[in-house]
């Protein structure tokens, strides 16, 4: 493995936030440096009631957006390369970097078809701490504000939602925004991997039933 040159877990930490916050300045509201920070939170505190490394965990909450497909013509290899080289700019633990690495590749939801070629512990701690911003008020948020990003409707009755989607059809999706409530985020509590995930889940998938509920007596004139 490759030796660090006297830098501490928590320096690394601070330097990837440095750099992740960098990167992201002018990113798409739903997926900035805020998306990435409250998930780095989520993270560490699910991570307090599993038996997981902490420093992989911050490592893989930090960059496990740092250049997102949808922003890269859904080209995955851009954020993971950008990564590695960082990670190996610090002289990180290769091991280490390698589990960051398959983190990265495999935290996305990708139509729900996608089946992971890799599990950790700390995969499931990142993933369930990047699922829980995709919900809830957080979540119903980001959803209207990257609709609006690629300039999608807020809904269109005709245009029903898709179950299963495969991994292309995901990724090469223009429905409107509130079909991907039934596509994604509604689906998100009974995918969650941890006791701490599935209880922050409950509340806020509740959140998104109610806003729903209040969105369609809306759009029907009540």
């Amino acid at each position: 493995m490759t030796e660090r040159v006297n830098m501490s877990d928590k320096e690394i930490i601070s330097k990837t936030a440095a750099f992740v916050k960098a990167e992201l300045l002018h990113a798409e509201g739903g997926h900035d440096w805020f998306h990435i920070e409250r998930v780095w939170k989520n993270a560490r505190r699910i991570a307090r009631e599993e038996p997981v490394n902490l420093f992989i965990v911050e490592l893989g909450a930090l960059l496990h957006d740092i250049a997102d497909h949808k922003f890269h013509d859904g080209d995955e290899s851009v954020g993971v390369l950008k990564a590695r080289k960082f990670l190996q700019g610090l002289r990180v633990d290769v091991a280490v970097g390698d589990h960051v690495v398959k983190i990265m590749k495999n935290i996305s939801f990708k139509g729900g078809n996608f089946s992971p070629g890799f599990f950790s512990l700390e995969l499931a701690v990142v993933q369930d701490a990047d699922r829980l911003d995709a919900i809830g008020a957080i979540g119903i948020a980001r959803a209207f504000n990257y609709g609006g990003y690629k300039g999608r409707e807020m809904y269109d009755p005709a245009v029903k939602p898709v179950a299963g989607m495969t991994v292309e059809q995901y990724q090469h999706s223009k429905a409107p925004t509130i079909n991907h409530f039934y596509e994604k985020l509604l689906l998100l509590k009974d995918r969650m991997n941890t006791k701490t995930g599935r209880r922050m889940a409950e509340q806020r998938h509740r959140f998104l039933e109610q806003y729903l509920e209040q969105f369609f007596r809306e759009w029907d004139g009540n």
